[in-house]
């Protein structure tokens, strides 16, 4: 990327050996980036399959979760742009040029993130509304299934056509976003008390108070191979935890005490509807954890 603004690569692994390189090495040869892989106490060896790549490599001790990953690899660089990549994402350099080429041309925006695909090219709907009591309570009486693009029913824009033209989401999938390391130095950087899940809505929230613009650029194009899936039954408490916590961050009292009985009305009516015995004892835990702990 000669003569483009320098970019540190943040890369958070997770056993991700499966996936990683072909995460990294399209970085490897690119000029003014930086790659900074944290990982977090992986068992599967994912480190050794770039151990031959020009990658910075920070291997924790525990497994502090997404967000702390992503502080430990921002701070460790200083490059002014900072590229947040899931170890099962790919961006090519044009992309990536793309997305610098936003910020570099519109100073007030502070988080820029592509279109995100599947790996069979399908698109993933990567843009967002922070979420609402209208749409939490729809979410957990399946209202958005009936009405998938009403804006009210769910928080993910689901209108193909929003995927076409240049966007300001409210935010944006985590899974590719590259963000000015002054906004990440302005706002704390991510909040670590999130494990895992919402803290991409929390820090585009925060970017957004600080008074940068969130925007969706379509001329860049990212694969997220694992972007399809719901979450797994294991993750489901951690997914309802989050979404209180959020709530309990950004709104008043009222509301977030809303938020919370919509969540736990979710997890119930989920409960109802498995099918299957770990996605019962999943959302049964997050019902518990909702009530009892949130």
């Amino acid at each position: 990327m000669a003569q483009q603004t320098a970019v540190d690569v943040v890369v958070v692994s997770y056993n991700s050996g499966a996936t990683l390189r072909d995460c990294v090495e399209p970085f490897a040869h690119m000029a003014q980036v930086d790659v900074f892989v944290v990982d977090n106490d992986s068992s599967d060896g994912a480190l050794e399959t770039i151990a031959d790549l020009p990658a910075h490599t920070i291997a924790r001790k525990e497994n502090g979760g997404f967000a702390a990953g992503c502080n430990d690899g921002w701070r460790a660089g200083s490059a002014p742009l900072v590229l947040f990549l899931n170890p099962d994402a790919r961006l090519d350099e044009r992309s990536l040029r793309e997305l610098v080429r936003m910020l570099d041309e519109e100073p007030r925006i502070g988080i820029v993130g592509p279109r995100l695909l599947a790996g069979d090219g399908s698109l993933q709907f990567s843009q967002r509304r922070f979420p609402a009591l209208r749409s939490t309570f729809a979410q957990a009486l399946f209202l958005h299934r009936i009405f998938p693009r009403a804006p009210w029913s769910d928080e993910v824009v689901r209108e193909p056509g929003a995927y076409e033209v240049p966007g300001s989401p409210d935010w944006l999938s985590g899974a590719c976003l590259l963000v000015r390391r002054r906004v990440l130095e302005q706002i704390g950087g991510w909040d670590d008390s999130f494990f895992l899940y919402s803290e991409d809505t929390d820090l585009c929230r925060r970017a957004r108070n600080a008074g940068f613009d969130v925007r969706y650029v379509p001329t860049a194009t990212a694969t997220h191979v694992g972007g399809q899936s719901s979450p797994r039954e294991g993750l489901l408490p951690m997914l309802a935890e989050s979404r209180v916590r959020y709530a309990r961050k950004h709104e008043p009292r009222v509301r977030a005490f809303g938020q919370r009985v919509g969540v736990a009305l979710s997890a119930f009516s989920h409960l109802a509807a498995a099918r299957t015995p770990g996605t019962r004892a999943g959302h049964a835990r997050a019902l518990k954890n909702t009530l009892l702990r949130a």
